[in-house]
C-alpha cells in the first residue's frame, strides 16, 4: 500500500491597498529660507532651503523657478538657469527639508553686477505659485542657475 503525503501550502496573502503616492509639494505646504552663502575661487554658491510645514509628506523632483526681484518687486535680471540634472523625486515627510543651490560669480568676472536685489520670487517645480524670499542677492557676471532639488 503506498504512502499519500499531503502538503499545505499557505495562499499568498493578499496584498494590501499600496499606499498613496505623495503629491507635488503645493507652495502652501513649504516653507523657503535662504541658507549662508559660500563663496570661493569667485563663485558663490547659495543654498535654498525647501521645509513642508504641511501634515502630509509630498514630492519635489526637479529645479524651482526663480528669479530676484528689487523692494518693488519688479524682476532684476534673468530668473535663473537650470544646472545639473535631478537624480528623481525627493520626497518630505512633514517638517523634512530639502535644498536647491543657486549659483552666481563673486563679484564681477568677465562681466558687471547687477543692482541687489531685495527679494526671490520662488517657483517650487511643478507649481504656478510664486513664494517671495526675503533676501539680498546679485547676480554678477550674467551667471544666475540653480541646481535641483535634493535631499
Amino acid at each position: 500500500m503506498g504512502t499519500t503525503l499531503v502538503c499545505a501550502v499557505p495562499a499568498a496573502a493578499a496584498p494590501g491597498p499600496a499606499p498613496a503616492p505623495a503629491s507635488s509639494c503645493a507652495a502652501g505646504d513649504l516653507d523657503l529660507a535662504v541658507g549662508t552663502p559660500d563663496p570661493g575661487a569667485g563663485q558663490l554658491y547659495v543654498p535654498l532651503g525647501f521645509t513642508n510645514i504641511g501634515d502630509r509628506s509630498c514630492t519635489l523632483l526637479g529645479h524651482p523657478g526663480v528669479s530676484v526681484l528689487n523692494a518693488d518687486r519688479q524682476r532684476i535680471g534673468s530668473p535663473a538657469d537650470r544646472e545639473g540634472t535631478a537624480s528623481g523625486p525627493v520626497t518630505l515627510a512633514p517638517g523634512r527639508s530639502a535644498t536647491a543651490v543657486l549659483h552666481t560669480t563673486n563679484g564681477p568676472i568677465g562681466g558687471p553686477c547687477l543692482a541687489r536685489g531685495t527679494f526671490l520670487a520662488v517657483y517650487p517645480p511643478a507649481s504656478k505659485d510664486e513664494v517671495l524670499v526675503k533676501a539680498s542677492f546679485r547676480i554678477c557676471s550674467d551667471r544666475f542657475t540653480v541646481g535641483p532639488l535634493t535631499a
